[in-house]
């Protein structure tokens, strides 16, 4: 990517350096009187001088000075050069000024400042086209350095997401075991029918789950067989309910497994074996906005509880600050009478 940056922004600034410079051996022009409408450029190679004098202080700097001196913590060495430069290239310029006067064609005038004069504005000129030699190539080097900066912080934020999703991949998976494990206890059909379940809901997480993002209808799938698992080992007192106001085959895109822990974590701490409980899934799609929410009855695992290792939702939080950050709003707790956990999580696209 910085190969590719760094030759687009080539073709511009030597289109900029060639009308700057067009511009200004196109000033002298303006100072030449022209005779029976023909050009004296004998005047006009006289007055080219100056920003002739410009172009070779400017690129000294710009491919010498600057990278060898300034860019190499060198300021004195840098200084000194430039000073021996103006130097040379300021005499010079008065040197080739008096060869090519022509008192007829410049007479002299009343009040007529001193050379001096002269040579300290051909100074000052130069000392500035030094300044800006080096602010611009600081600027490039500026805008590159930042261009890499950005390129490293994408691939380490790449990397962070790849890990977390290695790290949700087993951790989704032995969720999911501990769930067979417990009905192979006392159903061996359903255990055999939620191995089959597992089987499509891993080929979705092998596959799928290794894009950066995958269609909001694609993860409706999965999220719905993930659920269709979990009923198998529900109880007569689990009352389930979902609500999925999505477009069936809506091609938002959207993160692979994010919303997947929150249905884990409902189903972990919303279901009790003795006592009553509840889940209410609902997951819909608005205007540049997807929203899950899932409210469920609160029955917080034992310490001793090792049913999943209580990752899950730190993941969720990680993913979304890297994936969107500033685009979503994530509403999670317990009810005031403690009965019920909530999370509401909206993300925008």
């Amino acid at each position: 990517m910085k190969k590719t940056f760094i030759s687009a922004r080539r073709p511009l600034e030597a289109l900029i350096h060639i009308i700057s410079w067009g511009i200004m051996f196109g000033f002298p022009f303006f100072f030449i009187d022209r005779e029976n409408g023909s050009m004296n450029w004998m005047a006009y190679v006289r007055h080219a001088a100056v920003p002739l004098s410009f172009m070779i202080v400017f690129y000294v700097n710009y491919f010498r000075l600057v990278p060898r001196y300034l860019f190499q913590n060198q300021a004195k060495r840098y200084i000194l050069y430039n000073i021996i430069l103006l130097c040379v290239v300021g005499l010079l310029i008065r040197l080739w000024q008096s060869i090519t006067f022509d008192p007829a064609m410049f007479p002299k005038r009343p009040n007529m400042p001193p050379g001096w004069l002269f040579f300290a504005r051909d100074m000052l000129s130069l000392t500035f086209t030094v300044g800006l030699s080096a602010a611009i190539r600081m600027s490039g080097r500026w805008t590159r350095a930042e261009a890499a900066r950005r390129e490293a912080e994408r691939n380490r934020t790449e990397a962070e997401l790849k890990n977390l999703r290695n790290q949700l991949n087993p951790h989704f998976l032995l969720n999911t075991l501990n769930n067979i494990y417990a009905l192979i206890a006392f159903d061996t059909d359903k255990a055999q029918q939620a191995v089959q379940e597992l089987s499509r809901l891993l080929r979705y997480v092998l596959y799928d789950n290794q894009q950066t993002q995958v269609p909001l209808c694609k993860e409706i799938d999965f999220i719905r067989n993930y659920i269709e698992l979990m009923r198998i080992r529900l109880s007569a007192n689990v009352k389930m309910m979902t609500s999925f106001q999505v477009e069936p085959d809506s091609q938002t895109l959207i993160a692979p497994l994010l919303f997947i822990s929150l249905i884990e974590n409902a189903f972990k701490h919303g279901i009790s074996p003795t006592e009553p409980s509840y889940i209410d899934i609902s997951l819909s799609e608005e205007e540049n906005e997807v929203i899950c929410e899932i409210r469920n009855s609160n029955h917080p695992k034992s310490t001793m509880d090792k049913s999943g290792s209580g990752i899950g939702l730190e993941q969720v939080s990680k993913r979304l600050e890297l994936l969107y950050p500033g685009q979503y709003v994530w509403e999670k707790g317990v009810s005031e009478d403690g009965e019920e956990y909530y999370s509401r999580l909206s993300i925008r696209h």
